[in-house]
C-alpha cells in the first residue's frame, strides 16, 4: 500500500470540507477523483499531501504514519503533486526549474551511477535533460519558464514533480484551460508516465469523459463525502453518482 487515508476530515470553522473520507492507493494504480465544484477534491488532495493538516483521521504513507506532518515529510516518502495553477519559477530557465526539483529531492549527480540509490532511479529521471525529453519540453529548455505557454507550464510542473523521483504522483486538474487536443495529449502522457515509471497516479479532473477513458478506478466526492469508489463502468452507472453529479448523459458514452 502506497497511501492509506483513513477517515480524513477537514473542517474550516463550521464548514466540513472533507467528511470522513477513506481511500487507499496501491502501487501502480491510476486513479481518478471527480466531483462537482465544492465537493472537497482539492482539500482532500491538500490533506493527503501534507499541505493541509486534517482535523481528524490518519495518513499512512508506505507504512509510516505522517498525520499532521509537513509536506516535506510527504515528499521525502515519495509523494509529489501539482496544483490547479502551475507553480513554476517564472524568471528561471525551464531546465533550471527541473534542476531545482532534483536538488529538492536531495539527489546529486554521481560520477559512478552504480553507487548508492541512483542505481534504482529510472534513466529518464536521472537528469534535467532526460526529464525535459520525457515531457516534451527539450526545445524550451533555455527559455524562462514565464515565457512558455500555460499548457507547457503544466507540463513543466509535472516535470518538476517527477524530478523528486516520486512513488505517488498527485495531479490537480492538469487539463484545466487546455484545448481538446492538449487534454488528450496530457491524458496519454499521464498514462505513459504511470506505465514507464511504475508510478501510482491520482488525478483530479473536471474533464470527466477524458479521465474516465484513461483511469482504472474512480473515486467520487460530493459535498465532502465519498459516494463511490469503483471502475469507471461501475461509477457511471451508480444511481447516487448520476443523481449527484454525472447526469444520465454520462451513460451514453461508455469509458474504454
Amino acid at each position: 500500500m502506497v497511501l492509506d487515508a483513513r477517515d480524513v476530515t477537514v473542517r474550516f470553522g463550521g464548514l466540513v470540507a472533507v467528511d470522513a473520507v477513506s481511500a487507499t492507493f496501491r502501487a501502480g494504480e491510476l486513479v481518478g477523483i471527480i466531483g462537482p465544484n465544492g465537493a472537497g477534491k482539492t482539500t482532500f488532495f491538500n490533506a493527503i499531501s501534507g499541505v493541509q493538516a486534517p482535523t481528524s483521521g490518519r495518513m499512512v504513507v508506505l507504512g509510516d504514519d505522517l498525520t499532521g506532518k509537513g509536506p516535506h515529510r510527504y515528499a521525502a516518502h515519495g509523494l509529489a503533486r501539482t496544483f490547479q495553477t502551475p507553480r513554476v519559477f517564472a524568471d528561471m530557465p525551464v531546465a533550471a526549474n527541473i534542476a531545482f526539483g532534483l536538488k529538492f529531492a536531495g539527489r546529486r549527480q554521481r560520477k559512478y551511477w552504480l553507487w548508492g540509490e541512483e542505481s534504482t532511479v529510472p534513466w529518464t529521471l536521472r537528469d534535467a535533460g532526460r526529464i525535459l525529453q520525457l515531457i516534451g519540453l527539450s526545445q524550451q529548455a533555455d527559455l524562462p519558464a514565464g515565457a512558455i505557454t500555460p499548457s507547457q507550464q503544466r507540463l513543466l510542473e509535472i516535470g518538476m514533480a517527477l524530478a523528486t523521483r516520486p512513488k505517488l504522483l498527485l495531479l490537480d486538474e492538469v487539463a484545466a484551460g487546455l484545448t481538446e487536443a492538449e487534454i488528450d495529449n496530457m491524458a496519454h502522457l499521464i498514462r505513459r508516465l504511470r506505465d514507464e515509471l511504475d508510478l501510482t497516479v491520482v488525478w483530479i479532473e473536471h474533464a470527466v469523459r477524458v479521465l474516465l477513458r484513461h483511469v482504472e478506478r474512480v473515486i467520487v466526492l460530493h459535498q465532502g463525502r465519498k459516494i463511490a469508489d469503483g471502475t469507471p463502468h461501475e461509477v457511471v452507472h451508480d444511481p447516487e453518482v448520476v443523481e449527484a453529479y454525472l447526469g444520465d448523459e454520462m451513460t451514453e458514452e461508455q469509458p474504454a
